[in-house]
């Protein structure tokens, strides 16, 4: 029980975590919403999202080439599910927060889904070698 409150209040004793979990009180999020709402990198997005779950504060779902995050209904975790409830009445005042919530409401997945989307492998060419020959000329 002890470990479960500590990873709770380590994943909501950083200011990028608590953000996203304010944005995510507003509606689902996929991470490439919440990369140009914070404007971070994948990557940094993604580690901060997995340390939320791992709390169980955040849930993910797959909608076809996204990955949705929303805030857990916290039946795992009784003290993810109070500071849910505390943390939606704190922060409402803040500029910061105000502001990334403000302009996270006009971001749209499909306007932005270059960044979601995977790039597409390169086609190979038939006849052409895709890698380093491993003939040796003689």
């Amino acid at each position: 029980m002890f470990k479960l409150y500590l990873k709770v209040m380590k994943a909501l004793s950083d200011r990028t975590r608590v953000t996203m979990v304010k944005l995510l009180q507003n509606r689902e999020m996929c991470v490439c919403e919440l990369q140009a709402a914070l404007k971070l990198a994948q990557p940094s997005v993604s580690k901060q999202l997995k340390v939320l779950e791992e709390a169980g504060l955040v849930e993910s779902r797959k909608e076809g080439q996204w990955v949705n995050y929303r805030l857990s209904d916290g039946s795992e975790s009784i003290y993810a599910r109070h500071l849910q409830a505390v943390l939606r009445d704190w922060l409402n005042d803040d500029r910061e927060i105000k502001t990334i919530v403000r302009q996270a409401a006009r971001l749209n997945r499909v306007e932005i889904s270059g960044r979601c989307q995977p790039r597409p492998a390169p086609k190979i060419k038939p006849g052409i070698p895709s890698g380093p020959s491993r003939h040796k000329d003689a």
